[in-house]
């Protein structure tokens, strides 16, 4: 078995793990920190919304010697308004200008062919209108709020609705964070960037919900034993499936990553970053989310019901009990005093030692006397006068 595996198994009987739960304080902490970030860039900075939302016009050049430098402020002075501009692999030019009409594009082109001396007819153009753009826009608020809906009636049906919380909290979290990315990294928000927003909520749910159904089977039964409490249960589901989640999120992010670095730095498919931004960001956040926030808040919440409590109370007096019987264990009656039992389950513990000292006296009155010169006391000789 590899090391990795051995790990996991490990992992997965409880033999070795880190206290995710007990820790959560630290990652609430981080995972509010990059949250305050991420919506003070994107407050700050804004979006750069493609034309797809704001309406516009996108002109692909053949191949020409013109720099990106110079087309962007040709295309600038062109048409008076902002432009972005690519460098494809062919030597062309994806000339992006958000605000442009469709009566005046023509005349946009034009102007650009001969700024940058290629055959008008050789570029294509896209136009879009601002009002399909707003429909754009909208349509992709709306698949994103029933989504969201139905999450949560899915994860209130299939589990109980404290799940249902924290995936919809880390949920939010993981769109936070990438939204946050965009803003700071500047990249555009185009249709693709939707579609790739969608595909990461699914993953990050599924990677939740693969925790959550580990968490359900090992607290089956939680309240009728005192060895675990409801937040160490949730802590040992997280460490049963933590290799599973590194190898899913490593195996997804690596062709992300080729599309994201390769296809779209080093091949120029500049196209190609908005969907892989954020598929690339999503799939780390939704990771990071199942493990350090969603099952964290769901031992929060759990542990506020009267009977986690009550629990509670329970395992950490059985622990103290055995840590006492330890030390009893350790002395003998004449040794010294006794350690005195901490406050609070003193009286439960007085009891024990008293009913174990009667005990003990009762099984030395039971015992039979030690036999003198090979007989005991009063018993025949077996010799008949």
């Amino acid at each position: 078995m590899s090391r990795l595996g051995n790990l996991g198994a490990r992992l997965y009987r409880g033999e070795v793990g880190y206290d995710f739960v007990g820790h959560r304080k630290f990652w609430y902490g981080l995972s509010v920190l990059i949250t305050i970030t991420a919506i003070v860039g994107v407050v700050v900075r804004g979006l750069n919304m493609g034309i797809e939302f704001e309406g516009g016009a996108v002109f692909t050049t053949p191949k020409t010697s013109a720099s990106v430098e110079h087309t962007t402020e040709s295309a600038e002075k062109i048409s008076g308004h902002q432009a972005i501009v690519q460098e494809l692999g062919s030597g062309g030019m994806r000339v992006q200008i958000a605000g442009v009409e469709t009566e005046t594009s023509t005349e946009v082109k034009e102007k650009l062919a001969d700024d940058l001396k290629v055959n008008s007819e050789d570029i294509d153009a896209q136009l879009v209108g601002p009002s399909w753009g707003e429909q754009i826009a909208n349509k992709a608020w709306q698949g994103l709020g029933i989504f969201m809906v139905l999450v949560v009636i899915y994860l209130a049906i299939a589990f109980e609705w404290r799940m249902a919380v924290a995936a919809l909290i880390a949920l939010i979290h993981d769109l936070t964070i990438t939204v946050g990315v965009y803003s700071l990294v500047g990249f555009e928000v185009t249709p693709g960037t939707v579609i790739g927003l969608l595909t990461i909520l699914g993953y990050s749910l599924y990677d939740t919900v693969v925790v959550f159904d580990g968490l359900r089977e090992g607290s089956k039964g939680v309240t009728k034993q005192t060895k675990f409490t409801y937040s160490e249960i949730a802590n040992r589901s997280i460490n049963g499936t933590l290799v599973r989640s590194i190898n899913t999120t490593v195996v997804a992010l690596l062709p992300v990553a080729g599309l994201l670095f390769i296809g779209g730095g080093f091949l120029g498919g500049g196209m190609l970053n908005d969907i892989a931004l954020s598929l690339f960001v999503g799939l780390a956040a939704g990771a990071y989310s199942s493990i350090f926030i969603a099952t964290p808040l769901v031992a929060d919440l759990k542990e506020r019901e009267p009977q986690m409590k009550a629990l509670r109370k329970r395992v950490l007096a059985k622990r103290a009990k055995a840590e006492e019987h330890e030390g009893h264990d350790g002395y003998g009656d004449d040794d010294g005093p006794q350690d005195e039992p901490p406050a609070g389950v003193s009286g439960q513990r007085d009891v024990e030692p008293q009913a174990a000292s009667a005990a003990s006296g009762q099984r030395q009155r039971q015992r039979p006397a030690p036999q003198r010169g090979g007989r005991g006391k009063g018993r025949p000789s077996g010799r008949r006068r």
